[in-house]
């Protein structure tokens, strides 16, 4: 890989890297689905995600992500440590 193309963020006119996940929403008085299990860390945090839990792989183990409003618009794999 060449290392000024790994410096480079994303084009403007391909918009930002969402991954389609499968979103399911908790009804009234129902449990809380599980966590969405992903290894995509470089898809966009979409403004529907807040409050959603995702499960992001770190390359050896699953670390869970609770989205917040502040984390919109950033990467999944930001908050992977």
């Amino acid at each position: 890989m060449f290392p000024t193309r790994a410096l480079l963020g994303r084009s403007v006119w391909k918009g930002p890297n969402i991954v389609p996940l499968p979103i399911v929403r908790a009804k009234p008085g129902e449990k809380a689905p599980p966590p969405i299990r992903t290894q995509a860390r470089g898809a966009t945090i979409l403004p529907n995600f807040v409050g959603l839990k995702f499960q992001v792989h770190n390359g050896k183990i699953y670390n869970d992500v609770t989205i917040t409003e502040d984390m919109v618009g950033h990467k999944l794999g930001e908050f992977s440590q």
